[in-house]
């Protein structure tokens, strides 16, 4: 009985000190327009989990899966494309399966490419074919870097797709007309905000629905007002722990809290505030009167799914490498 008395303390003290061990400190690696939103986040889970650390990396998601191979040590990360957790899969850092692992393929949230267009809207800019006209300048990042703007390509297509009656000479023409308006390419979201908002350039910028919300709370719905377009892309936002480093860290307990944090329904009420639309049934309703109702179709229905928009617009020398190189 002594002997067991004595081995179970030992077990005892040898998990405490494996807890004691356990890293207090997280690294999320984000999409550029996420940083308001996450900070809200990272505040209300490190209150429900003293003397834990929740650090932040923001640029577009293509540059963070990159940055993450080459050595950036993100425990999570919580990106705006699918295609760039499935390079972090490829190069062996996020298991194959990962959108098992959280509800709604691992999306806690959504939103979809919107309009924001200055007050007045002096140029009347209703939806995407507006955005073809000679005299309307648009702001968008670059779709080779920032995953924000590859939803807005994706989601002019679309809208191309059903115009023209899926004429691929016309649906590109009508793509590489919008590509033509562009004044600027900014390599983010963020930077691409700085263009429209503080150096005024452009009539429109196009960005996720919560961040034209975000830009008019801001600085001014004075200044600034939303333009939902009849149709738009769903855009998911995919959150995946980084096996590869949690294994090397020991912080995949934590890390997998934090991403649970984001689907209970404190997490959810900050996203709604911040403008994204939530899946949780009573926040949704919460927040149902601040959200205009808009006709989303997806990436499955219209493009056959990311692998196959990988290989036909985003893989080297597809469709994107041609307009972006036409223009």
């Amino acid at each position: 009985m002594k002997r067991l008395l004595l081995i179970g303390v030992a077990a005892l003290a040898l998990a405490g000190q494996a807890f004691a061990q356990a890293p207090a400190t997280l690294l999320n690696a984000s999409y550029d327009v996420a940083r308001e939103l996450f900070a809200a986040e990272n505040e209300a889970f490190v209150k429900q989990h003293p003397g834990v650390t929740v650090d932040q990396s923001h640029a577009g998601t293509s540059k963070q899966a990159r940055a993450i191979v080459e050595g950036l040590e993100a425990d999570v990360v919580t990106f705006n494309q699918v295609t760039d957790i499935d390079f972090l899969v490829k190069n062996g850092f996020v298991a194959a399966d990962w959108q098992k692992n959280f509800a709604n393929n691992a999306s806690p949230f959504y939103s979809f490419p919107s309009f924001l267009v200055r007050a007045g809207n002096p140029k009347h800019i209703k939806d995407w074919n507006d955005l073809v006209r000679d005299d309307v300048k648009v702001i968008f990042p670059n779709p080779k870097t920032s995953g924000n703007a590859r939803y807005t390509y994706l989601a002019a297509t679309a809208y191309a797709k059903e115009a023209f009656k899926d004429d691929p000479e016309k649906v590109q023409a009508f793509v590489k007309k919008i590509f033509d308006n562009v004044p600027v390419f900014d390599t983010g979201g963020r930077a691409a905000t700085t263009t429209f908002v503080e150096r005024e350039i452009g009539d429109v910028i196009i960005t996720f629905e919560a961040e034209t919300r975000s830009i008019a709370k801001q600085y001014g719905t004075d200044k600034f007002e939303s333009v939902v377009p009849s149709v738009s892309l769903l855009a998911e936002f995919p959150v995946a722990v980084v096996d590869k480093v949690v294994d090397k860290r020991g912080s995949r307990d934590l890390a997998k809290s934090y991403l649970d944090f984001l689907y209970t329904e404190e997490g959810q009420r900050i996203a709604a505030q911040f403008g994204h639309r939530v899946h949780n049934e009573k926040v949704a309703a919460e927040f149902k009167d601040q959200f205009p109702e808009i006709r989303l179709v997806n990436v499955d229905d219209v493009f056959g799914g990311w692998k196959k928009i990988q290989a036909e617009h985003f893989a080297s020398g597809a469709t994107l490498d041609t307009l972006y190189g036409a223009r």
